[in-house]
């Protein structure tokens, strides 16, 4: 299980700047459309806006147009972000902390969430989801269409080839719950579909759009015309990497005209954000044979990436956009997690999260919005068996927990790239966090993804099924 075992960090300071010139204290209108989009392992510096290499001038004008969300944190990895996203809650709370929903896994996100598209639909919203799902496509009761989507396009898991949708040679790309075999370049036919969704929508109703593009995740792909414009690069993995970018910024840049030309822009608070920080180790790039490639992706002064606990795995490229609503140039330095664009999208939509769990999220907008403080102090970055990651103002704990022990303490003010660990001079502060994280570890869901699997060895190796009330831990691996 050591390859589960991955480390730690946080940053990110509760200042926030704003143009002086700045409107504040906007309104916000009832019922605004809502364009959440999601790149899948994009790293935090490959984006013009963070000073890459990488063109990306739609996102670089929302950007600017908008709030760069400095201080946002998305949790390791794409399944456990994505629900955290959906439920406003941890995904420890519901055991989806660990890893991803396998293609051969048959788990899902719980059923008895109550998820922001059924919240947003039962307020009046057409809901849509276009792009990767990865919360569960083993059972009919896991997939959009039963978790409050009226309209679904894509993958349901996302880890594809671009061209043919499919995985392990098996097709993954549905409209409605039907499969669709088609050809077109994944990124393309998801933009096209979202402009087409906007151009066919019915201005009278507002709209939730969730554009969740599988790009830039592996396998390293992209059509000629942008490979070519990346000549210059000379490591191929890189150069298709850069074109992948930029051909997923090619497609925000459609959806925003298309928002403009009905008249739909000034009525619509964009969001982007990727899942997870971009990829570091191989191990977490995909299921393809990456012996060969030279990973491409820059989290820029962050240490590690996807995986981890670390900044570079956790802390990600966002961005909030709505002309009169969110002052245009502004940074928000303020701590965010995924867990808080529920209950802050619910409240700017009018929406109500009664039928929800208790929410780990907060309301955020005034942040967002008026660079008020963030209302949030702590970060949970994961609860699991084998590790925590947890943040309390500017200290972060890294504690993995089979033996031998490690513990890291990090000092996010002053050592944001997490290079020093002062564990050893801060004993009650490391004992203050562990509390904290062994308290959350007391409420923890097991996670499904080591149950399946250690379900899956035990029958391999002709072993009797765990008893229902077997505690689950590290034995059950052995």
């Amino acid at each position: 299980m050591k390859r589960w075992l991955a480390a730690l960090a946080c940053l990110c300071a509760l200042k926030v700047t704003v143009p002086a010139l700045a409107a504040t204290n906007n309104p916000s209108p009832a019922r605004p459309n809502i364009v959440y989009i999601i790149a899948d392992d994009l790293g935090w510096k490959d984006v013009g806006f963070h000073g890459s290499d990488i063109r990306t001038p739609n996102l670089d004008a929302l950007a600017a147009g908008g709030a760069r969300l400095e201080g946002f944190y998305a949790q390791p990895m794409c399944t456990p972000t994505r629900a955290a996203l959906m439920t406003g809650r941890y995904p420890f709370r519901y055991g989806l902390q660990t890893a991803v929903i396998l293609s051969s896994h048959t788990y899902g996100l719980a059923t008895d969430e109550w998820l922001l598209p059924q919240s947003l639909g039962a307020a009046g919203y057409e809901t849509a989801i276009i792009g990767k799902w990865h919360l569960g496509h083993g059972d009919r009761k896991y997939w959009p269409r039963a978790r409050g989507f009226d309209y679904q396009y894509g993958p349901l898991i996302g880890e594809i080839d671009y061209n043919t949708h499919r995985q392990h040679g098996v097709l993954d790309w549905f409209r409605n719950g039907k499969p669709v075999d088609e050809k077109g370049y994944s990124t393309t036919l998801l933009g096209n579909d979202a402009v087409r969704l906007i151009a066919t929508h019915d201005v009278k109703k507002p709209l939730f759009l969730y554009l969740a593009f599988n790009a830039p995740h592996t396998p390293y792909q992209a059509p000629k015309e942008w490979l070519d414009r990346y000549a210059s690069i000379q490591d191929p993995t890189r150069r298709a990497y850069a074109a992948m970018v930029s051909a997923l910024d090619e497609q925000v840049g459609r959806v925003v005209a298309e928002l403009d030309r009905r008249g739909m822009r000034d009525s619509t608070l964009i969001v982007f954000q990727s899942d997870n920080g971009g990829t570091k180790n191989p191990m977490f790039a995909g299921e393809g044979d990456m012996s060969k490639i030279k990973i491409p992706v820059d989290n820029g002064p962050y240490r590690d990436g996807k995986g981890s606990v670390y900044e570079g795995g956790t802390r990600v490229v966002a961005l909030a956009n709505w002309p009169g609503h969110i002052p245009a140039g502004a940074t928000v330095d303020g701590l965010m997690h995924v867990v808080d664009m529920y209950p802050t999208l619910a409240a700017v939509a009018g929406a109500s999260t009664e039928k929800c769990k208790p929410l780990d999220g907060v309301d955020v907008w005034g942040t967002i919005a008026d660079g008020k403080p963030s209302p949030r102090t702590e970060i949970v970055y994961n609860i699991e068996p084998f590790r925590a990651g947890i943040r309390e103002g500017d200290w972060k704990l890294i504690w993995r927990t089979p033996l031998p022990q490690a513990v890291e303490l990090y000092d996010l003010r002053n050592d944001p790239y997490e290079k020093t660990n002062v564990a050893a001079q801060h004993p009650d502060t490391v004992a203050m966090l562990q509390k904290r994280a062994n308290a959350l570890a007391a409420t923890m869901e097991k996670p499904l993804m080591l149950v399946t699997e250690f379900g899956a060895m035990r029958e391999r190796l002709h072993l009797p099924p765990a008893l229902p009330e077997d505690t689950f831990s590290f034995d059950d691996a052995e």
